[in-house]
């Protein structure tokens, strides 16, 4: 096990989304980490399910890249800039990451 799995402290908790104010579920397999609905997120760890950060601001997902089998949500953070990966969930809004690809096109 490497370090970086050591660190992850899974939190799969249920959230309003600040974003568009819809409610959204635990995801059941892994910690839920952005909005499936609109895919935003919140700048809220220093390391994965910590809590830490004290930024706080909306990630904006700006881009998506192919990761594996499956895709990463690239996100900027709308207060402090920073970018962040996060690995989709099976329940996100297909067209929503359709629409994120095809922004770099």
């Amino acid at each position: 096990m490497n370090l970086e799995s050591k660190r992850f402290k899974e939190l799969d908790e249920g959230f309003k989304c600040l974003n568009c104010h819809k409610e959204v579920l635990p995801l059941g397999y892994t910690s839920r980490d952005h909005c499936p609905y609109c895919l935003y997120s919140l700048h809220i760890d220093e390391l994965p399910g910590d809590r830490k950060n004290k930024c706080q601001g909306l990630m904006e997902p700006i881009d998506i890249e192919k990761f594996k089998n499956t895709f990463k949500i690239i996100y900027k953070c709308c207060k402090c800039g920073k970018i962040h990966k996060n690995i989709m969930a099976n329940d996100d809004d297909m067209d929503k990451i359709i629409d994120l690809s095809k922004k770099g096109v």
